[in-house]
């Protein structure tokens, strides 16, 4: 534990937080992975469309050309006037905007402009779980962040511990936890991390006591998260 004290309080020093791999050593890292999907073009993306999300869709100089409100089906489709029967599973925002802009034009649409807007999610959901008001399973907006997440669940309980919060997240087939200090992030001291679809976000729980009781002594130390890599 001495050793791992240095340790901390060298990433404290360096800004960074750390990470431990399956085997057990310390390493300096600096997020927790983030993970991202690659569309048809392939395009990174942090956030993409899918069944149940409702957009809203305005074409700048046609108002029938738009729609107010549209919920994409259980194929990720939607119906769009004039534009037609689009598939935007596994899109951004922005491509379709852009697929809805080149089917305008070859139906004689000069230089027309669309903005689309997400009015709900239902593809993209974060469990927040522990010692928050109202538990359960949340839409994972676009660059929302472990405060909202928090937030979402009504925040967190009077006795919750706000130093012993983690988010599960796997990526690539590699699990990871991440220990958090709510009260280190209001005081600016690193960022507030985004959040994804499929994280767990367990706040001041029993399990994450355990999955990190060799550290929990060592927290007041910490300026930056501590992050692991799970065994398989």
């Amino acid at each position: 534990m001495v050793a791992v004290a240095a340790l901390l309080l060298t990433a404290c020093a360096s800004g960074k937080p750390l990470v431990s791999n399956p085997n057990g050593s310390v390493l300096i890292a600096d997020a927790l992975p983030e993970p991202v999907t690659v569309d048809a073009a392939g395009d990174r993306l942090a956030f993409s469309l899918g069944p149940n999300d409702v957009v809203s869709v305005k074409v700048f100089g046609s108002e029938d050309a738009g729609v107010e409100q549209v919920r994409l089906d259980q194929s990720g489709r939607l119906s769009v006037p004039i534009a037609g029967v689009i598939n935007a599973q596994g899109m951004s925002l922005e491509r379709l905007e852009d697929e809805i802009e080149t089917r305008l034009r070859a139906r004689y649409f000069r230089n027309p402009q669309v903005s689309v807007a997400l009015l709900e999610v239902e593809s993209s959901l974060v469990t927040v779980d522990g010692e928050v008001i109202k538990p359960g399973i949340y839409p994972a907006l676009p660059d929302m962040t472990l405060m909202q997440a928090v937030a979402s669940a009504q925040g967190a309980t009077e006795t919750a511990k706000l130093n012993e919060v983690v988010i599960f997240r796997t990526v690539d087939n590699q699990k990871y936890a991440a220990l958090y200090d709510l009260r280190a992030i209001r005081r600016g001291q690193y960022a507030d991390p985004r959040v994804f679809d499929d994280d767990v976000v367990l706040i001041g729980d029993s399990n994450a006591r355990r999955l990190f009781l060799d550290f929990v002594q060592l927290i007041p130390l910490l300026t930056t998260p501590l992050i692991i890599a799970l065994q398989n």
